[in-house]
C-alpha cells in the first residue's frame, strides 16, 4: 500500500471514529492564569554529574507560585581547575534552553567550585548572552551574600574537594571580608562519589568544625552534598548558623526574585533578607 493510500485510510478511520462518538466537542472554553510561576520563575543550570541539587532546590523552593525550571550542562566527573573552567563555554547554551521566550526572574548556575574558577562576573556575562538583564546567582555569590546577611565574620569551611580547590576557595571567601580559620575536607575528587557521601557523615564533620570557638558560622561547599535536610539539626546542635551551596543559592534565588517569605523550617538564613 502506498503512503498516500495509508494516509487516506487513516483519515477515513478517524472520521468514522468521530461519527461514533456520543459527544465530540471542539474549542471548549478555557481561561488562562499565570501558571506555576505566578510569583517567581527560577532557572537552574545543573551539572550533568549532579545528583543532589534538583532535589534540594525543590524542597527549599516549595512555595505556591514559585516555579523551578532546569537545564543541564556537560562537565567532567573529575573535579580540577581545568575541568571546571571548561564549563564556561557551555553556559550560554545551557541558559538558552530554559523556557525560550518565557520570562525568568533569576538564573542560577549550580557549581560552587566552577563559579569560583570561572568567576561570577564571567558566569553572568555568559548567561546574559542568552538572557539579557536577568538576575544571576551562583553558589559562591549566594554564600557570600548569605554569610554577610547572617552577620558572620569567621567561617568554618567544609568541602569534598582536593586541596588545590580548597585553598582557592578559602582565599576567595577571605577576599570578601570574611575569615576562614577552620577548614575540613573529604578530599574526594570524583563527583559521583561526592553525591553518595552520607548526610550523617556531613553532619558529623560540620559539627566538629562548627564547634570551634574560632568560628561563628559554617559553610558546606558543593552542590552535590546533601545538606539541606540537616541544616536545622546542625544549627540546634552547635548554636551557630549553617548554610551550604544549595541552601544559600535557593535562598538567594527567592530573594532576588522578590520572594521574602520567612521559612524557619529551613534554618536561620531563610528567616532573613539581604540588607
Amino acid at each position: 500500500m502506498t503512503d498516500a493510500a495509508t494516509l487516506h485510510d487513516s483519515r477515513a478511520t478517524a472520521e468514522a471514529e468521530k461519527d461514533s462518538l456520543a459527544v465530540n466537542r471542539t474549542h471548549m472554553p478555557f481561561a488562562l492564569d499565570e501558571g506555576v510561576a505566578s510569583r517567581a520563575a527560577i532557572g537552574l543550570i545543573v551539572l550533568a554529574s549532579d545528583q543532589t541539587i534538583e532535589t534540594e532546590f525543590r524542597r527549599l523552593l516549595d512555595l505556591p507560585g514559585v516555579g523551578l525550571f532546569e537545564s543541564r550542562i556537560l562537565n567532567a566527573n573529575s573535579i580540577t581547575p581545568e575541568t571546571l573552567k571548561a564549563m564556561e563555554a557551555g553556559l550560554t547554551q545551557a541558559t538558552s534552553v530554559i523556557l525560550p521566550g518565557v520570562p525568568l526572574d533569576v538564573v542560577a548556575y549550580g557549581c560552587t567550585s566552577g563559579a569560583m574558577v570561572i568567576g561570577d562576573d564571567n558566569v553572568a556575562a555568559r548567561v546574559h548572552e542568552a538572557r539579557p538583564g536577568v538576575a544571576v546567582t551562583t553558589p559562591m555569590a549566594a554564600t557570600i551574600a548569605a554569610l554577610h546577611t547572617l552577620g558572620a565574620k569567621r567561617v568554618a569551611l567544609l568541602t569534598p574537594y582536593v586541596d588545590e580547590i580548597n585553598q582557592a576557595m578559602r582565599r576567595h571567601i577571605e577576599g570578601h571580608g570574611l575569615s576562614v580559620p577552620v577548614m575540613g575536607s573529604f578530599n574526594e575528587g570524583e563527583d559521583p562519589k561526592v553525591a553518595r557521601i552520607a548526610p550523617d557523615s556531613i553532619h558529623a564533620a560540620a559539627a566538629e568544625l562548627g564547634r570551634s570557638e574560632l568560628v561563628d558560622a559554617v559553610f558546606v561547599a558543593c552542590t552535590n552534598l546533601r545538606v539541606a535536610e540537616i541544616v536545622t539539626g546542625l544549627e540546634a546542635e552547635i548554636g551557630k548558623p549553617v548554610t551550604s551551596s544549595n541552601h544559600a543559592m535557593a535562598w538567594h534565588c527567592l530573594r532576588l526574585a522578590g520572594v521574602a517569605d520567612p521559612l524557619p523550617q529551613h534554618g536561620r538564613l531563610f528567616t532573613v533578607s539581604p540588607a
